[in-house]
């Protein structure tokens, strides 16, 4: 079975389609919640952690890509079992760190044979072209 390693430009644009949706969502969700009186806070903080920090690690885990991802026509896999899907825990970490470093992370993605970025590398993944 042959590899073929996702390019650092379709990664790019897959997060700029995933940043767009996400604040989209965040917006509509904001507009819905004027819409009621007195929505407690615990319900806006869980609604907007699920937005910002579980997203991609949810649809990673469970899907191997993110709706950017499937748009550019990526998958996140894992690196010692390519047919796999990461773990949420991996998942999650590897977005983590991917948010904290920012571009940051991608400065290892053309200095190795499976253009992995630092938080591939951290995360145990491989993200493949389909």
């Amino acid at each position: 079975m042959t590899l073929t390693f996702a390019t650092i430009s379709s990664r790019i644009k897959a997060v700029f389609v995933d940043t767009v949706l996400i604040v989209i969502l965040a917006y509509l969700i904001s507009e819905t919640l004027t819409r009621f009186e007195d929505v407690p806070v615990y319900v806006r903080i869980s609604l907007f952690t699920i937005i910002f920090v579980l997203y991609d690690p949810l649809f990673v885990s469970l899907f191997g890509a993110t709706v950017g991802h499937s748009y550019f026509k990526i998958k996140v896999k894992s690196k010692k079992q390519p047919q796999k899907n990461i773990s949420f825990f991996r998942a999650l970490i590897r977005y983590m760190l991917k948010y904290t470093l920012g571009w940051i992370s991608l400065l290892t993605i053309s200095g190795n044979s499976e253009k992995r970025a630092i938080h591939d590398m951290a995360g145990g993944s491989i993200v493949l072209e389909e």
